[in-house]
């Protein structure tokens, strides 16, 4: 399987093969037409608690954030984060939609990191 990351501002593409929208939150201005997601994943995204802190830290915290989420999804999200990969092994190619600005550090980039060990999933 080819995991893939695209913000829910960006246009769907078929090419994006199974959408997975990773936010907690439903994206603010886009419709669910628009969105075209087949799978909203929001219990794997970040808590609530988590989310309100990253929203609150300076950049350079990026790596205590992404820490933090990691060890939500090896725990509390740890059930989430198995049904998601196992929701997904039957799709070749899977686009985590998510909608933060910074296309590098947001949570759908550790996300996909943990689904790749959890599933050995290819780049």
């Amino acid at each position: 399987m080819e995991l893939r990351r695209k913000r829910a501002y960006d246009t769907a593409s078929a090419d994006d093969g199974f959408r997975v929208l990773v936010d907690r939150l439903w994206p603010r201005g886009v419709s669910k037409e628009r969105a075209a997601v087949d799978l909203w994943a929001k219990d794997a995204a970040p808590s609530p608690d988590l989310r309100r802190d990253w929203h609150a830290a300076p950049d350079d915290e990026w790596d205590v954030y992404a820490d933090r989420y990691r060890a939500q999804l090896a725990h509390e999200s740890a059930e989430a984060l198995r049904e998601l990969a196992a929701a997904l092994r039957p799709h070749p190619v899977v686009t985590l939609v998510y909608a933060a600005h910074d296309p590098v550090h947001n949570h759908a980039v550790v996300l996909e990191e943990a689904l790749r060990a959890q599933g050995k999933m290819d780049a």
